[in-house]
């Protein structure tokens, strides 16, 4: 395995919003600089994603210099977002966790409403540094997460989807496949390891920056969500059902936490350590 490299890099600026694929990225404790600091609550604070909106796989966040954003949807107009001065926080329920964010101005919370046609706001992650602990069955004190789903970073690799794609294609809903890789929203992709390698790993560096392998990802509903049209299937998740159960959990990519801190680049060298 000494040929692996870091093959894509992606950070998604809007929590459930399109992914965006950077050519390098720094790693901050709490993830990819830039990485879902920002997310949709409904008018009871938790928080909206493609599970319970699909149609968010449409709209696209392009993050601006000092971490503003550009939003842009199908049917409507772009919108220019800033980073809204912390005054007053919000009660943010994201799954088991409730957290504090600031929200986003007027315009932006009639923006995502309009797309969405529910009343939605948009909140930003002001101080991902205290906000929001990394699960404790899971974390080392003090490891914090921004809006991801649990951890700072998701890990995939391209061989295990090759794998998939693979498995799926002996299933009865083989027309749906091939699947890319954005079905999965990981923050790296690694080429160059066999398939399912990632499983037996505890700790890496990608170029000079190292990291721990939490656990393993379980995949929800959002993996069966066509990115790019938003449409429904059944796949990835019967054939993880399948093939890929591990503790309860349909599993494909490991979740990091940053052990230091850097910039990693598309090309860069990704060595096992663990």
């Amino acid at each position: 395995m000494g040929n692996a490299e870091l093959q894509s890099i992606h950070v998604h600026p809007v929590k459930a919003f399109r992914g965006l694929s950077l050519p390098e990225a720094v790693v901050e404790p709490w993830g990819l600089a830039g990485d879902r600091r920002w997310a949709l609550i409904d008018d009871g604070g938790k928080v909206v994603t493609q599970r319970q909106q699909p149609r968010l796989a449409q709209a696209a966040a392009e993050l601006s210099p000092g971490g503003g954003l550009r939003l842009s949807a199908p049917g409507q107009d772009p919108l220019t977002v800033s980073v809204p001065e912390p005054a007053g926080t919000v009660r943010v329920e994201i799954f088991r966790d409730t957290v504090e964010g600031v929200p986003a101005d007027d315009a932006a919370h009639a923006w995502c409403s309009a797309y969405l046609g529910i009343d939605v706001r948009l909140v930003h992650m002001d101080d991902p540094a205290t906000r929001r602990p990394v699960d404790p069955e899971y974390a080392r004190p003090g490891e914090t997460v921004s809006f991801a789903d649990g951890y700072p970073l998701l890990l995939t690799s391209a061989a295990s989807l090759d794998a998939l794609n693979s498995l799926m294609a002996e299933g009865e809903h083989a027309e749906e496949g091939p699947l890319p890789m954005n079905r999965f929203r990981p923050n790296l992709v690694v080429a160059g390891t066999a398939p399912w390698a990632e499983d037996d790993w505890t700790r890496l560096a990608v170029g000079g920056v190292e990291f721990r392998v939490a656990k393993p990802c379980g995949r929800c509903v959002v993996t069966t969500t066509d990115q790019t049209t938003a449409a429904r299937g059944r796949e990835p998740l019967l054939t993880l059902g399948r093939h890929r159960r591990i503790g309860g959990k349909l599993v494909f990519g490991q979740n990091l936490v940053p052990l230091t801190a850097g910039t990693v680049r598309v090309g860069d060298p990704v060595r096992i350590l663990g």
